[in-house]
Parts: structure tokens; sequence; C-alpha cells
């Protein structure tokens, strides 16, 4: 039995090597092993590609390629090359020493703009905005960081507002005969200044900000989409261990800027707020407007929705100078968890997109910014970021659409005041 069945094994295994060689009759299975070394390229595929084709065929990203600035945009150290003019730049502030609660913000430029990487001038028409903002005449480039230390509020709050002084103070790049001549007027000094919109940080940099903007322009209005008031009195705060110091917090930054001046009371507005307040009664309602701030309580789009806030905003900020200042915290922490001082209720990132683009037109924006992204809190899928460069881009895009106006010549803006490239 046993020699039966080796030798039907090996009656198999000769019935297979005769298929095998039937198949491959004439085929070299086995080539000479130089047959498998690389050949060397003919001369011209090692030449050079011609210069004329140079950029053409390198000078571009992919949505996740290189170390890139916000959006693809040209990099450059402004605080160093003051050659460099610009019309709108976006610049870090990478700053988290003023929070109360959970830190990180500090990061939240580098996690903003690598969130922005999926926008290129290739892709970023904005078909609710009818805009490609990286494909217009308006120059907006990346300034990269102002250098802040981390050790000390008080040195940090001068390096930022003297940072925004000189990042201020660089020339426009557009020309002046396809800009709006009289709007030159706004500034103190009769001159064009570019405009910069910031990516904290925590929202103390908003005074830096603010600081920088008073040197140029007078009765800038603030629009502060946020949680919280953040017109907190210093002195409110009850404690023994009370210093200079503490009174600079991202809490307390736009009270500070109402002392020094910098904001046009009566005609700010908060958007979007639920937070607690201390105490027993509204005294904090009522201290915030005495500080010359108008609210807008998260709860109130369920009741008069987006074209509602709209038009409360438009009513309250008039034709003034506007900064424009996203507590990214204005989200619920649901869809936006990477933030320091996170408040449920909040509004959808549709929502937000909505109201912003609903004021295309209606808002005369000298700056802005949008803080407070923590992302050791964010989501392994860094919706906290993605939510803040898409605010952003269409913070970028009304800038690039909508330049200066001066409301005393009722100068109005529309469309043809720029032109695609």
């Amino acid at each position: 039995m046993k020699y039966c069945i080796n030798f039907i094994l090996l009656f198999a295994l000769l019935q297979c090597v005769v298929i095998f060689a039937e198949r491959y009759e004439g085929v070299e299975m086995l080539p000479q092993v130089e047959h498998y070394l690389q050949q060397p390229m003919e001369e011209s595929e090692q030449s050079p590609f011609p210069d004329s084709l140079r950029a053409e065929r390198w000078d571009f990203d992919t949505q996740y390629s290189n170390i890139f600035g916000f959006a693809h945009l040209p990099q450059t150290k402004c605080l160093t090359d003051w050659s460099v003019n610009y019309d709108i730049a976006i610049v870090g502030v990478p700053f988290d020493t003023a929070v109360s609660y959970r830190p990180g913000a500090r990061f939240g430029p580098r996690a903003i703009r690598t969130a922005s990487s999926r926008q290129t001038a290739l892709r970023s028409f904005n078909p609710a905005l009818n805009i490609n903002p990286y494909k217009t005449n308006t120059k907006i480039i990346d300034c990269g960081d102002i250098p802040i230390t981390p050790f000390d509020n008080n040195l940090a709050l001068k390096q930022m507002t003297e940072g925004y002084i000189d990042l201020l103070s660089h020339s426009v790049a557009t020309p002046a005969d396809s800009r709006n001549t009289r709007t030159s007027a706004l500034a103190k000094d009769g001159k064009f200044h570019p405009r910069l919109v910031s990516l904290g940080g925590d929202h103390s940099i908003a005074l830096a900000s603010l600081r920088g903007l008073g040197k140029l322009y007078q009765n800038v209005s603030v629009i502060h989409f946020d949680s919280h008031l953040d017109t907190w009195n210093p002195s409110t705060y009850h404690s023994h261990w009370m210093s200079k110091q503490t009174e600079f917090t991202h809490g307390t930054m736009f009270w500070l800027a109402s002392q020094e001046g910098l904001i046009n009371n009566g005609s700010s507005i908060h958007a979007g707020l639920r937070t607690r307040l201390s105490g027993t009664d509204y005294f904090d309602y009522e201290e915030d407007r005495r500080v010359g701030f108008m609210l807008i309580e998260a709860g109130e789009i369920d009741e008069i929705g987006v074209k509602g806030i709209v038009e409360r905003i438009k009513k309250t900020v008039g034709d003034n100078l506007v900064y424009l200042s996203i507590d990214i915290d204005v989200l619920d922490p649901g869809l936006a968890p990477g933030t320091g001082t996170p408040e449920t209720g909040g509004w959808t990132s549709r929502e937000m997109k909505s109201i912003l683009r609903a004021l295309d037109g209606h808002l005369n924006i000298v700056g802005a910014d949008i803080v407070e992204v923590s992302p050791p809190y964010d989501d392994q899928a860094e919706s906290t970021a993605l939510a803040a460069a898409d605010f952003i881009f269409e913070i970028v895009s009304i800038m690039a659409k909508n330049p200066l106006y001066d409301p005393a010549n009722m100068k109005e803006v529309t469309e043809s005041s720029f032109e695609k490239k």
C-alpha cells in the first residue's frame, strides 16, 4: 500500500512538470544576471529642465506637502524683512500664559496652519461670496509668528504690541490707483496700511492688536464672537494675591482696551454668549454695558435666526471701523473641543459661517483674530483647528472683496474694486 501511494504521488509530480514545460516552452525563465542591472539614463534625460519650464513643473503644492504658511501662502518673516509689502497678512501669536483654565493655545497657530492645508489658490473659490481670495490683486501673505516670551506677561504684551505696530507699518502692495483713494483719510497719518489677521494664542492677544490699531485709527468698534464677556474688571476677582500682572488675562483685555480708549464704546457687540456670571445677579452684564458692549446670547439664534443676529450686529457697529475677534469657544464643544474654556450649548460651525457670510459688504474691517484654539484638547480629526482655518478663509474672502472705505464720503465698495489675476 505504501509503495502504491508513493507511485501515485510521483506520477502526479511528473504530470505537473510536463504541463509547466508545455506552457512556458520557448520562454527564457531565468534571464542573465546583467539583465536585472539598471541601465544609465540617456544624456537628454539627465539634463536639467529648461528654466522656462521649472515654474510650470514644480511651482505648486499638493494639499499635504511642503512646509507651508497658512493656505500655502507665501511665507516671509516680515518682522525682519522691511522690504516686503502686502495688503493682508496672516500672523501667528503663540501666547497662552494669560489663560484662566486650560493652556495649549500657544500651539494654535501651528495647528490652524496645518488645518488650512486643503486651501490652495487652485481650489479656493468661495461660491457664497463669489471670490477666490488668493487669486485677486490683493496681496495676501503669511508673516510667520511674533516671537513671544512665556515667562513674563508684561514683556509678552510689549512684544506683541510692538510686533503689531511694526507689521502695520509695512507698505501696502496694491497700487494706489486701484484702491479707493479716499480711504487713506481713515488713518491718522493719512497713509494706507495693511490689515492683519491673527492666529492665537489665547484671547488676551486682542489687547495688543487693538493697541497697534489705536496708533493708526480712531473709533474702532469690536465684533466679538465668544461664549464669554471678556470685559471683566480685574478688581472684581476677589483674591488677596493681586498684582499688576494679574490684571492682564484673557478675560480682562476688552475692559483694559476700553479704559485705554481703544474701543468705540456703545458700538461694539458680543455674540454667542452663554457663560455663567459671578455673584448672585446681573452685575457682570451691567459692567459690560458700561464698557460699551451690546450683547447677543447664543440661544437667541433659535428665536431670531441668523438673519436677526446679523441685523443686530449691523445696527450696532454701523459704518465704524471694525475689529473682528472670534474665540473658537463660540462653537459648541461637541464640535470644537480643542479650546481652553469650553461652554456647552454653543453655535455650530455652519451657523457661524452663515453669520460671517451675511456680514459681507457691511463691515469696514481693519483687523481680525481667531483665538483660543488649544490643540492638546482637540479631537483626532482636528475639528477645532479645521473650523478656525475655515473661519479665517471666510474673513480673508470678505477682506479681499471689500477694501476699506470712508463712510464720510459714502464711497461704497463693490466687486469692481478688485480684479482677478
